[in-house]
């Protein structure tokens, strides 16, 4: 897997681009380092070779926080443990299935998310990823909850939909939104992610976060980060339209 090039998208902040889940990257006090998300199994590597490239070394990792269970957000977080000693922290209802405990559940697809399903699974069967190994959660998070360490505020949102546990973090005092899956980009403006558990659920998560003030990053899972005056992009979308009938 070729090694992503850091993107920077605030000072604390690198956008880390792999063909299926992105990773982001943030700085710690005392050199340290945060990751959010891990991409598909096999990543590690690369993205190691992307922390080095910023200067970070293996041990400067210190906590890995997993946006939701799916296999490109969490799927290479157990091999950056073992080379890193690093952290991981999810949200209380998908840390069961991150730690292989409650098997996924499937999402609920409309007519328009079937081919494209079909594509990504394929597209990740032909890629010979290796086996999905499930990691121990060290920190279950809640709604509400601030993140320690980090040397500025964290806020944890809960925001159920794309799956029951799915979570974001909001960085006010850099503007910066980090979503996990329950919101996408197309070109130029915010959709709601797809392969939603619960589609009501996502719909009503998403305007939970667009009804965020200043937000100049909003970090998606999948496609381009929105930048600018993203609360604007935020708030223009109409995720109940997504996906119903192919690409939104």
């Amino acid at each position: 897997m070729e090694t992503p090039a850091p993107r920077r998208l605030a000072p604390d902040l690198w956008h880390l681009p792999f063909p299926v889940g992105h990773v982001y990257a943030l700085t710690l006090p005392d050199d340290g380092w945060a990751l959010v998300d891990t991409g598909v199994p096999g990543s590690a590597p690369a993205i190691l070779d992307a922390l080095a490239q910023l200067g970070a070394h293996p041990a400067d990792l210190r906590q890995i926080v997993l946006t939701h269970s799916h296999i490109d957000h969490m799927g290479s977080a157990a091999d950056l443990v073992e080379a890193t000693g690093a952290r991981v922290l999810a949200g209380a209802a998908d840390a069961p299935v991150i730690q292989g405990h409650t098997p996924e559940l499937p999402p609920a697809l409309t007519d328009g998310e079937r081919p494209l399903l079909a594509q990504v699974q394929a597209g990740l069967a032909a890629a010979g990823q290796p086996p999905l190994r499930h990691v121990t959660v060290d920190t279950v998070l809640h709604d509400g909850d601030t993140l320690d360490g980090w040397g500025r505020p964290v806020h944890v949102l809960h925001v159920p939909g794309h799956t029951p546990g799915s979570i974001a973090l909001h960085l006010p005092g850099t503007g910066t939104l980090l979503t996990g899956d329950t919101v996408g980009a197309a070109p130029g403006r915010a959709v709601l992610g797809p392969f939603n558990t619960d589609r009501a659920q996502a719909i009503a998560s998403f305007h939970r976060m667009a009804a965020l003030d200043g937000l100049r990053a909003v970090c998606v899972g999948h496609g381009t980060p929105l930048t600018g005056d993203a609360t604007a992009l935020m708030r223009q979308a109409t995720p109940e339209k997504d996906w119903l009938h192919g690409m939104p």
